[in-house]
């Protein structure tokens, strides 16, 4: 849970999750809505990884990155049921 977190609480990481909302990307089709060179974007991307909220896929000579929706929904379900308790 503290990956998840940690994930979430930069605003860089944010916007990734609501761009791929739109549709899976390759990083250099997401690096377009940033002014951060493409290191910073893998280590962006690495964090989301390793925090299961986003998956990646090689198609050709690109990765395509997609939101974990079903993940992330299942972690917030478990959190707020937590809070309830």
């Amino acid at each position: 849970m503290n990956e998840i977190f940690l994930a979430l609480s930069d605003p860089n990481r944010r916007k990734i999750l609501q761009i791929l909302k739109k549709r899976d990307m390759s990083a250099g089709e997401i690096l377009k809505y940033f002014d951060i060179r493409g290191s910073s974007l893998s280590h962006h991307l690495d964090v989301l990884k390793k925090a299961e909220l986003v998956t990646s896929q090689k198609k050709g000579k690109y990765i395509f990155y997609s939101l974990n929706a079903s993940f992330l929904e299942r972690v917030l379900t478990k959190f707020f049921n937590n809070l309830k308790k």
